[in-house]
């Protein structure tokens, strides 16, 4: 009876466990196809496998290809570099020269105030020359090879005028205006240089001013007698050839033009003064108009000959005070009197 109520106990328990469960479908059995699809995919497996495998190999030896393709490249590029190297350094390295800057012939531009300062006609320093001393007058043909005329030359300036033969002559002519100018001391003398535009005309022939210069005292003698101080005033034509025209000085009234210079002299040597005002040289002329003519030479190193020169027979004022100014300067700076040679003079009646 015991194991009889075991036994309907357990049959309860199933029941009760079937009636929770869900219902299921009950299993369809495969069919045919799908076990031959399942089979077929199952034989390509391998063959696909075998497949990737072969394009994997593929891949990794176009890349090794294409790396070993590379690397060869490269070294083509280094070995290239190298041999460019190798050339540059065989070729011989230009030698450095120094520069030489072409000759040019200057034309003929009109030239400025300072550039006339710079390049004094009258007046040069070609070599170290002075008015005493080792590098006086006696020297100067010995300083230097250009300054042979001063030993040798034998139209040389100044001399003394005197025995002319008095003629008509024909008359200067000035054509000086109100110009700009400068101010240089140069070491031998006080030199002014005034801006372009001022003539004077002799003979039919024109000369533009270059510079004015001083001597103390006067370098031309009339008639064994000279001055207190002159004035030269350098002129050149278009053929270079100059023509100084000489205005001697004595000792009376101020004279307005000379104070004007005096004005602006600079403080140092060689450094020039351009002046705020400008300045008309017409003035410094004589009223009287008559000249000594001759052909001589410039009267400082390199004395070059075949200088018309234009001595003007009456002197100008200057004063004691405007002369001390000078000659505090330059207390002698005139070239001895040289042999005239038989030079023919002439003067205005």
């Amino acid at each position: 009876m015991r194991a009889r109520l075991i036994f309907l106990s357990l049959v309860l328990f199933n029941v009760n466990a079937q009636a929770n469960d869900p219902v299921t479908k009950p299993v369809k059995p495969a069919s045919a196809k799908e076990e031959a699809s399942t089979q077929s995919k199952d034989e390509l497996k391998p063959v696909k496998e075998l497949k990737n495998s072969r394009e994997t190999k593929s891949g990794e030896l176009s890349r090794q290809k294409e790396a070993q393709a590379a690397d060869e490249l490269a070294l083509k590029i280094a070995e290239r570099l190298a041999a460019i190297r190798k050339e540059k350094e065989d070729v011989p390295k230009p030698v450095n020269r120094p520069y030489v800057r072409p000759y040019t012939i200057p034309g003929r531009a009109a030239s400025s105030t300072s550039d006339k300062t710079k390049k004094s006609t009258h007046t040069t320093d070609a070599a170290h020359w002075s008015y005493e001393g080792e590098a006086g007058p006696l020297s100067w043909g010995k300083l230097s090879p250009a300054n042979s005329k001063c030993d040798l030359g034998e139209r040389q300036s100044p001399i003394d005028i005197r025995d002319g033969i008095k003629l008509d002559l024909d008359s200067i002519n000035f054509d000086y205006k109100s110009v700009q100018f400068s101010v240089l001391d140069n070491g031998h003398t006080i030199q002014l240089t005034p801006g372009a535009g001022n003539y004077l005309n002799v003979s039919g022939k024109t000369y533009e001013m270059q510079q004015m210069h001083f001597h103390r005292p006067s370098e031309e003698r009339i008639n064994g007698k000279g001055a207190e101080m002159v004035a030269h005033l350098v002129h050149k034509d278009r053929d270079g050839k100059l023509a100084v025209l000489a205005i001697l000085m004595e000792v009376g009234e101020p004279n307005k033009i000379i104070q004007q210079v005096w004005n602006n002299l600079p403080l140092e040597k060689h450094e020039a003064t351009k002046a705020l005002s400008n300045i008309d040289l017409g003035e410094l002329i004589p009223a009287r108009r008559d000249y000594y003519t001759y052909m001589g030479s410039l009267t400082t190193p390199p004395c070059s000959e075949g200088v018309l020169w234009l001595v003007m027979k009456e002197p100008i004022g200057i004063s004691a005070e405007q002369l001390a100014i000078f000659a505090r300067l330059y207390p002698m700076n005139a070239r001895p009197l040289q042999k005239s040679s038989g030079r023919i003079i002439k003067e205005s009646r």
